[in-house]
């Protein structure tokens, strides 16, 4: 799986722009991955609008990922699922979801790292690397915590938070990961043109990082 560019959703950058109008930018501008991330609304609007976003995603053949809700992960037959270290356990959500499902698991120190990958994860987003708007009470671990822990597992790593077209080139190329996450440097203004210069840094950094 591609995972270079996940860009994860927040309609509170959006200024009124319908989120599945959104999301089809943030994929024509070169997204790789969509997660689908709603804290503040019913699970019946949260259905629906998966359901919304699957038809997008689906036409342009990306992976949807629901952040957190396992029941509407298979509720709408997304792509898979990402839990943190406060939902519920990994080994769990594996057994729920099947061998078949993408698991995601957040973590920030080696250990977490090493636990998610032995209870099933197909992937981690780590971080967050810097300090961020969208989750102000995480710590950020820095780029040589997230290189330590590329560096303990086998299992692609995705950095996350605080990370904007002006760094995605240092944490790509320094920490080795697979891939960057982005809240607000993909949906806070021009969408396709945000996406579309992210995917250029991370390119960049990437072939950089293949010539050393």
């Amino acid at each position: 799986m591609d995972y270079r560019l996940y860009a994860v959703t927040d309609r509170s950058y959006l200024d009124g722009m319908d989120l599945v109008t959104a999301v089809e930018l943030a994929i024509k501008g070169g997204a790789t991955i969509i997660q689908l991330r709603e804290k503040y609304i019913s699970g019946r609007e949260f259905y629906e609008l998966a359901m919304e976003i699957r038809q997008v995603t689906k036409r342009y053949n990306i992976p949807l990922i629901i952040n957190d809700r396992v029941d509407i992960a298979l509720a709408v037959n997304a792509d898979g699922v990402h839990v943190g270290q406060e939902d519920i356990p990994a080994n769990v959500v594996r057994r729920i979801i099947g061998p078949g499902k993408i698991l995601g698991v957040s973590a920030k120190t080696v250990d977490e790292a090493q636990k998610a990958e032995k209870d099933g994860a197909d992937y981690l987003g780590v971080g967050a690397v810097f300090p961020t708007p969208t989750k102000p009470e995480s710590e950020a671990i820095g780029v040589g915590e997230v290189k330590r822990i590329k560096e303990a597992v086998k299992i692609p790593v995705v950095a996350i938070g605080g990370i904007t077209r002006e760094n995605a080139y240092e944490i790509i190329r320094e920490a080795g990961v697979d891939g960057i996450s982005s809240v607000s440097a993909v949906f806070a203004g021009d969408i396709e043109k945000n996406t579309s210069l992210l995917i250029e840094e991370i390119v960049r950094a990437i072939n950089d990082r293949r010539r050393r």
